[in-house]
């Protein structure tokens, strides 16, 4: 590891922390979730590490409409420090992120009206606090090509940043920090089996810096260019829905090699889900510093939600899949818009892939009223003490755990604790080596 990396790191994450830790982590998890019990989870292992949470909401899951969630920034914002307040978790110490903020949501609507939705939610964003806003205006919108050229993308994600600027300010809020760049996996992960992924090439990385940096400077907001902290990148990871491409180093090793030559800027890594351990504290070491993860969180929990529905059926003297699968299997087929265009194959695959894919389009179906009637009534059910052995038969990722009595035998807490499992990896891998040894 070079001399300028590291300090490319420490610069990027002073800024990104803005004052809210002394000794510096080697890099952050950026948790990408709206289900109650991923962020309690997640703020959960924030606290027992010492850390700062970032958590994060994306353009389509939260907006000035509502997005699919129901929910505005600020109404995200307070639903995030409702569950906060309830643990005990200090707000002071959540950094609130929008990702992929630009036209996304509205691209089938020609540019001028779809830039001017986009300017008024990310002003919504920033009026709301959030401080970390990942510029992202690379689409095409109606009548245009699907991807844009860069120039035109830098000058679209400047105007956005300028507007951000100014509503940040209005409201009294700390000027927010940047995040640039467009090259990532596909959202929610690719629909198709994984070969080779080419990580993104080191000339694209420089261009990437340097239109952006003519276009804040054209835009009149040069000093905004100081907060931004990292660029979006490939580095060859990314999901499907039955398997994942595993980081390869020495493959990115060009890619790597290019932010000695960018002032004070770290790599974001999206779709790291499902990544090892060595792999994730590897993309950390080679720059990788803020690693976003979603749908392996929301993996985790339904792995442990169906693990539960299957002691019930159990417990209850039945055999298979408890009453919680057949609620979820007939309330995605009954509202089949989630998954419809990501799964393929026979009814048997796809019926395989509802369930059980590495994309995890069930996690857009639990918000649902019916959803949450049936985990109300598994979790019923399942009141009181859960048998160890079948913890053990169902639930293997954390029944170490509940022999040790660090996890209470009880529904609700083999939930927090299947994804904190799935947290635990990013912990190791961004946390400081000192931690880790401890």
């Amino acid at each position: 590891m070079t001399a300028p990396l590291e300090h490319n790191r420490h610069d990027a994450l002073a800024r990104l922390f803005g004052g809210r830790s002394g000794a510096l982590p080697r890099g952050i998890t950026s948790v990408c979730s709206a289900h109650a019990l991923v962020i309690e989870a997640a703020l959960r292992r924030a606290a027992a590490d010492g850390a700062v949470a970032l958590i994060e909401a994306t353009c389509n899951q939260v907006n000035q409409y509502g997005g699919y969630t129901g929910m505005t920034p600020r109404d995200f914002r307070a639903f995030i420090e409702k569950i906060a307040g309830a643990i005990g978790f200090p707000t002071e110490r959540i950094i609130f992120g929008g990702d992929h903020l630009g036209p996304n949501p509205w691209k089938s609507l020609a540019a001028d009206e779809a830039m001017a939705r986009a300017e008024t939610m990310i002003a919504a964003y920033a009026a709301a606090g959030f401080e970390k806003l990942h510029l992202d205006t690379s689409m095409g919108c109606a009548g245009e090509p699907a991807a844009l050229a860069d120039d035109l993308t830098a000058e679209r994600a400047a105007r956005l940043a300028k507007v951000a600027e100014q509503a940040a300010q209005d409201a009294g809020h700390r000027p927010p920090v940047y995040i640039i760049g467009t090259e990532v996996p596909p959202p929610g992960g690719a629909t198709h089996a994984l070969d080779d992924i080419e990580p993104t090439d080191a000339d694209a990385v420089k261009n990437t810096y340097a239109v952006h940096r003519d276009a804040f400077t054209d835009a009149g907001i040069a000093t905004a260019l100081d907060r931004v902290v990292g660029i979006v990148v490939q580095p060859g990871v990314e999901f499907g829905n039955a398997n994942v491409a595993i980081y390869k180093p020495e493959r990115a090793r060009a890619l790597v090699g290019a932010l000695d030559g960018l002032p004070g800027l770290i790599y974001e890594a999206h779709s790291t889900d499902y990544q090892p351990m060595e792999a994730l504290a590897q993309l950390v070491d080679d720059g990788f510093a803020i690693l976003k993860v979603g749908p392996g969180l929301t993996f985790a929990l339904r792995e442990a939600l169906y693990g539960l529905d299957a002691i019930a059926a159990t417990l209850d003297g039945k055999d298979g899949h408890g009453t919680l699968f057949s609620a979820m299997e007939s309330l995605m087929l009954e509202k089949p818009g989630h998954w419809r265009s990501h799964y393929t194959g026979s009814d048997a695959e796809q019926r395989l892939q509802r369930h059980f894919s590495y994309s995890d389009r069930i996690r857009y179906y639990w918000p649902e009223k019916e959803a949450a009637t049936a985990i109300d009534a598994l979790f019923a059910r399942l009141e009181g003490d859960i048998p160890e052995t079948l913890i053990s038969q169902h639930m293997a990722r954390i029944y170490p755990d509940v022999v040790a009595g660090r996890v209470a035998p009880h529904a609700r807490d083999l939930c927090l604790a299947a994804i904190d499992a799935a947290l635990l990896p990013y912990a190791h891998a961004t946390g400081s080596r000192t931690r880790q040894a401890a």
